[in-house]
């Protein structure tokens, strides 16, 4: 048998796997699969650098599907490769109930998956992270311990969406060569050929992002194979154009939509087999095809077994801290002893600060006791506050740093955070307005799903930003955040409170965090820096009433002064009354119920403040209380005048506490 007939053979089998796969579910995208089998064949046989019997292993090539919907592609080679848990069962379960074959790929749920590919543009963005995570883990600890690439094959619909070019743009800046995506070159989508929306010429587009670029015939093996030695000889990133028919092989369907999201039927995938000489029935691989993938899935072996013994031959300490950042854990002592420090500091010099400006403060102490933290802005450094002192720019030349200047990609930067999360060796963080969130929100709805810690730090929280007006004011973000399952959104009130937060974010390791900040400057409430973090339980008993509770007032971040100094005018008339901290809706409802009715308390009146929408705040004060904040978009002014002009005033809170009182 040639080379040649074997590749065929091998090509196949990823077909007729998605086709059968398919078609027993009835519902899938057999198109993609068949039309880029034979580039998924040469690559996995022929460049990539991995053990299947080891998914984890940390120098393995990463290799992200970014065309989701295609995932019997990336299915069936697992179970080709011999990876144990993609069993031909598995295949066979393709799209149910609880099997590991779900109708995306979720990186948490079926071993050997890199993230998870869903959503168009995620995957290839998600990648450019991985890759800079590579170059980022190499320049700390060496190439002879880090040095693998990243390898994506991207479709059609990938490249139309706008987040993919926030992501090449910045993976062309930084010259990260080991980042390779195969473009699936079908020029079909759901709606027909992609002439109809798209006339893009995509290798210029690339080439003017600092990309090299080539173009092949997508089922040559011999022109892929040498297209890939080209890119992997290259001193930037590389596109290859892999031009293909979606659906190949089948005569009546290949080349059009009718492939793209549909089963072939029983008559076109008979068809299939004959022309492509497939004399297997539905779900059997030929011994000879199972032979050699499975022979491929082993050939990382000698390059893993090479590793570890470089890998045990570095000093011990070194070995630990590599293991230590891989696996996710935290230096907790040296986190601790930080926390602590920053919070006696900001006891003692007391006085009004800005939580981004506390933030700061926090991160140029955190910074140095967890130096796997890697900060970033949207090009709002100055503004976000977020880049901490000694800390040192990532470069084109130089990855030796710790900060990343994104540019103004927010949704490129959520995206890339997820990838250098999910890589492993360092916890990104990164800063943009509050406002801005909504272009990093898909991305940050993927880290919930995969559970991964990232930070995102989110200033210029409210109408107290005054002058820029209602397009930068954010007012139902905080309830948008906070619908997103497995996200914490942590709003503090004060430098002790952003410490508190600064932890509880760095310790939430399977979950993205969203820190809350103001631009305005703020008191200092926390007057105690005890070893307590009670921002943890999301929610706590600030001030206590001077006798039995008749009102209890419950805020977050710029607004718990206010209730404090509603609490004092309420108080001086004879109502005692309590203020009640709530940095975390989701760290406060996530409490037994009696933990909870304990800090709510029994007052009968109860007030929210907020400079945000209500929405949400029920779950916490309930329907009947009152609530201070805003019913529509901010305005243009100095923050003082906004407040007033929007009645979120600690007068307009003793308002409304006494109105619940009357009403009681």
């Amino acid at each position: 048998m040639s080379s040649r007939e074997l590749h065929n053979r091998l090509a196949n089998a990823i077909r007729f796997l998605a086709i059968d796969a398919v078609e027993a579910a009835n519902s899938g995208h057999p198109g993609l699969p068949m039309g880029a089998a034979d580039m998924a064949t040469v690559l996995f046989t022929e460049k990539l650098k991995f053990d299947a019997t080891a998914p984890k292993w940390p120098d393995r090539d990463r290799f992200i599907l970014s065309a989701g919907h295609g995932s019997m592609l990336l299915y069936g080679l697992l179970h080709l490769l011999g990876y144990d848990a993609v069993s031909m069962d598995e295949i066979r379960r393709f799209r149910q109930l609880g099997s590991l074959t779900p109708g995306h790929p979720e990186n948490f749920v079926t071993p050997g998956i890199e993230t998870t590919t869903g959503p168009l543009g995620q995957g290839i963005s998600t990648a450019v992270g991985f890759a800079m995570a590579e170059r980022l883990m190499a320049a700390r600890f060496g190439s002879e311990i880090v040095d693998h690439r990243t390898v994506v094959i991207a479709s059609d619909g990938d490249l139309m969406e706008g987040i993919s070019q926030e992501a090449i743009d910045i993976a062309g800046h930084l010259k990260l060569a080991k980042l390779t995506v195969l473009w699936d070159d079908n020029r079909i989508s759901i709606d027909g050929p992609t002439s109809i929306s798209v006339s893009t010429d995509q290798q210029a587009r690339f080439a003017a992002s600092g990309w090299n670029t080539l173009a092949v015939d997508g089922h040559d093996p011999i022109a892929l194979l040498a297209a890939l030695n080209r890119a992997y000889a290259s001193d930037k990133p590389t596109l290859i154009a892999c031009r293909t028919t979606i659906g190949f092989g089948s005569p009546a369907k290949a080349g059009s939509e009718k492939v793209h999201g549909s089963p072939l039927g029983a008559a076109e995938i008979e068809a299939t087999r004959k022309a492509l000489g497939w004399e297997a029935g539905p779900f059997e691989i030929p011994a000879d095809a199972l032979d050699a993938w499975r022979a491929a899935g082993r050939k990382g072996a000698e390059a893993r077994a090479a590793w570890q013994a470089r890998f045990d031959a570095l000093p011990e300490a070194t070995r630990a801290e590599f293991n230590r950042r891989m696996a996710g854990e935290l230096p907790v002592a040296a986190l601790k002893e930080a926390i602590a420090a920053v919070k006696a500091k900001a006891v003692a010099d007391g006085g009004a600060v800005a939580t981004r400006k506390s933030s700061e403060i926090v991160l140029d102490t955190l910074t140095k006791a967890v130096p796997e933290m890697l900060g970033g802005s949207a090009d709002l450094t100055g503004s976000n506050n977020t880049r901490a002192k000694g800390q040192k720019s990532v470069t084109p030349t130089d990855f030796s740093g710790d900060f990343v200047h994104w540019g103004v990609r927010e949704h490129g930067m959520a995206a890339a955070m997820n990838g250098i999360a999910l890589h492993g060796g360092f916890i990104p963080y990164s800063g943009t307005f509050l406002a801005f969130a909504d272009y990093s929100r898909p991305a940050i709805r993927l880290a919930a799903l995969m559970g991964e810690r990232v930070i995102h730090v989110l200033t210029h929280d409210s109408i107290g930003l005054g002058e820029d007006g209602p397009t930068h004011q954010p007012v139902e973000h905080l309830a948008a955040l906070r619908a997103i399952p497995n996200t914490l959104v942590l709003r503090p009130a004060d430098t002790v409170e952003t410490a508190e937060c600064w932890q509880i974010a760095l310790e939430a390791k399977d979950r993205p965090s969203c820190l809350i900040l103001s631009r305005q400057n703020l008191p200092l409430l926390r007057k105690e820096a005890d070893g307590e973090n009670k921002s943890a339980g999301g929610a706590y008993e600030l001030l206590a009433a001077s006798g039995e509770a008749q009102v209890s007032l419950f805020a977050t971040g710029s607004e718990l002064s206010l209730a404090v100094e509603a609490r004092a005018l309420l108080e001086s008339e004879g109502v005692p009354t309590r203020v009640v901290s709530v940095p975390s809706f989701e760290l406060f409802l996530a409490r037994p119920l009696a933990e909870r009715r304990a800090v709510i308390g029994k007052a009968p009146a109860k007030v929210g403040i907020e400079a945000a929408i209500r929405m949400g705040w029920d779950s916490i004060i309930g329907s009947d209380a009152a609530f201070v904040g805003m019913t529509s978009f901010g305005a243009s002014a100095p923050a003082k005048e906004l407040y007033k002009h929007f009645g979120i005033t600690p007068q307009a809170v003793v308002a409304a506490a006494l109105e619940q009182l009357r009403q009681s």
